[in-house]
């Protein structure tokens, strides 16, 4: 990296993750989940190194009205799908129940259309009694990732880990009561935003997320 607290791009992000997890020494069965799009990139670079399928985790940020970026609730693919509100945020101008409510039904449609899109009707990896790794680019509230890891808990793996180049310390710590364990590779103290700590953060296309899949085998 150059300098130290900056990743060329999401694949280079991913081989340092990867570093780290072949230490872990995980046994059985293993199943990388990345959340589309900027954490596919990541977790193909991971998936590839410790000889693991690469499936999805579809899930939907509802952002503020005046912000869409900061994530005031997020929703999870599921029968019924699993909405987790940001609390930190609910106080926020416009930000409310109905406002919440009003996002809803567009976050499930892309969820739909992803689905589409990237699996192509292939049916979910089986994660039960697995190792479950889960993958993003990085972390700032943590909410999007958070309504994710409770979506996946109903789902029985045997042990749940967080991989994620970037994210704050104080969401870092909030995200370990979810899981088993966090591997995080950067705790930037201020935190900014996630983008800081790439030369390349750009925007992945559809067709990019398509061929970061096509480099892992479905398993």
């Amino acid at each position: 990296m150059a300098p130290a607290t900056v990743f060329r791009n999401r694949a280079q992000a991913g081989r340092a993750l990867a570093s780290e997890l072949l230490q872990l020494g995980l046994q059985g069965r293993v199943v990388v989940l990345a959340l589309p799009r900027g954490g596919v990139p990541v977790a193909a670079e991971i998936a590839s190194a410790l000889g693991a399928p690469l499936d999805l985790l579809l899930v939907r940020k509802i952002g503020a009205p005046f912000q869409p970026e900061l994530a005031v609730a997020a929703v999870v693919d599921g029968s019924p799908p699993e909405l987790v509100v940001n609390e930190d945020a609910a106080g926020l101008p416009g930000v409310n129940d109905a406002w919440i409510q009003q996002q809803l039904p567009a976050a499930l449609r892309e969820i739909e259309r992803r689905r589409g899109v990237y699996l192509a009707g292939r049916p979910p990896q089986p994660v039960e009694g697995a190792t479950v790794i889960v993958v993003d680019d990085g972390v700032a509230t943590g909410t999007t990732l958070r309504a994710a890891l409770r979506a996946l808990r109903r789902r029985r793996p045997a042990r749940l880990i967080v991989a994620v180049p970037v994210g704050p310390r104080a969401t870092m710590v909030g995200l370990s009561d979810e899981v088993d364990q966090v591997v995080c590779l950067l705790e930037p103290r201020p935190f900014r935003a996630i983008g800081l700590h790439y030369l390349d953060f750009h925007q992945l296309t559809d067709d990019e997320v398509r061929a970061a899949l096509g480099t892992a085998q479905p398993g």
